[in-house]
């Protein structure tokens, strides 16, 4: 058995997900998204954002953290945003001694939905299918943070045939 928690990070909003692994099975122990003010300054943002992060380690404990890829972006801003939340999220699971493996969005969408060129509502609805849930969660965050979780999922147990 193994739990995995798949991270999708962002300033304002980061979504989780937590899954426990059992084989080819998987259970979701976990879903929600993290949110900080936007009235506060980016680096009090940060900090909130790192000790939420540090607090799902220490409820969940999970031993692998799966988390996407920085993907190109036109908003320079909001690139840099994300690219600083995913350094707090990676530094927040190093310090708990998770394993951190980091997913292309083609890899996650090829992993969940068998094409790199699935948009947005297949991957979702796959998240839904797979897991067994009644709704997509959401916001968005939380569907790719699951997605993510999946992907890694996936990809370990291909790893094992190996």
């Amino acid at each position: 058995m193994v739990v995995v928690m798949g991270l999708d990070p962002g300033l304002a909003t980061t979504g989780y997900g937590v899954l426990q692994v059992t084989g080819n099975s998987y259970e979701v122990i976990a879903y929600d998204c993290l949110r900080t003010p936007a009235g506060l300054p980016d680096a009090d943002r940060l900090e909130m954002l790192y000790r939420l992060i540090a607090t799902l380690h220490e409820r969940h404990r999970p031993q692998e953290v799966a988390v996407e890829q920085l993907f190109f972006h036109r908003n320079v801003t909001t690139a840099l945003q994300v690219g600083q939340a995913r350094g707090v999220a990676l530094l927040a699971a190093a310090q708990a001694g998770a394993r951190i493996i980091e997913y292309t969005p083609l890899q996650i969408k090829q992993g969940i939905t068998g094409s790199g060129r699935a948009d947005k509502k297949q991957v979702q609805y796959m998240v839904r299918t797979i897991l067994g849930l009644a709704v997509t969660p959401q916001p968005d965050d939380v569907a790719d943070a699951l997605a993510v979780a999946l992907c890694h999922c996936h990809h370990r147990r291909m790893e094992a045939l190996v």
